[in-house]
């Protein structure tokens, strides 16, 4: 028997549910860091500015020291992906939770609780993109507690948007989720997602190689416009 419940979003629930989602998306940019500094373009780079530096200086030793600087000041650069992201969510959608998922319109969100602890969320609203919108629900800001990963929390809250979706004669679910969420593109993928589309949030993020991977579950007997 699973040890959480899922239940509708409560205002009691508003400091947790925002510290969980911030929580839940700050631990990805370490990952993040990592896959750029992966990437074929970063090593590209810092090799020539090696390579420069080194025949500028004639010292090897100032080749790996830019080298290094430039590796501390990519950090920061990239953590701003992820801090912007938060800071945009919690001063609009999550900052009055009741009226943009509760009172709106083929809107909801859910909680997972576990002892009277939230260790889990959800959101499922219209989507941003205008052609999706009388089409598709969109699914948002899915986060779970790292002490509750790997015991179906993500599983059973993806349920619940799924379920409303169809409820309400929808065709399918979208989201968006970041290229470094590898367990959360297993999930989704496990559920029925399937990618349709990939992009960068911003061209700094195109020139770093970070992208946002764009999902859709088409649900059966869905219709194309749900009835008003």
């Amino acid at each position: 028997m699973a040890s959480y419940r899922i239940r509708q979003y409560r205002e009691k629930d508003y400091d947790a549910v925002r510290t969980l989602f911030a929580r839940g998306i700050l631990e990805h940019a370490p990952a993040g860091y990592r896959h750029i500094l992966r990437s074929a373009r970063a090593q590209l780079g810092l090799l020539v500015l090696f390579a420069a530096v080194r025949a500028a200086a004639g010292y090897w030793v100032l080749g790996l020291a830019a080298v290094a600087l430039a590796l501390a000041a990519t950090w920061p650069v990239v953590r701003s992906f992820s801090t912007s992201y938060v800071q945009q969510a919690l001063s609009t959608d999550l900052c009055d939770i009741s009226t943009s998922y509760l009172r709106a319109p083929d809107s909801c969100f859910w909680v997972a609780e576990a002892g009277g602890t939230v260790v889990g969320m959800v959101a499922v609203a219209p989507p941003q993109d205008p052609a999706e919108r009388g089409v598709a629900l969109e699914l948002k800001r899915m986060s779970v507690s790292k002490d509750y990963r790997g015991r179906g929390v993500s599983k059973a809250l993806c349920g619940e948007v799924l379920r409303f979706a169809r409820a309400r004669g929808y065709g399918a679910v979208v989201l968006s989720t970041s290229m470094v969420q590898v367990a959360a593109q297993r999930l989704y993928e496990g559920q029925g997602f399937r990618k349709v589309g990939t992009f960068s949030p911003s061209l700094l993020g195109s020139l770093l190689c970070f992208q946002i991977f764009h999902y859709r579950c088409d649900l059966p007997g869905g219709t194309a416009a749900p009835p008003r």
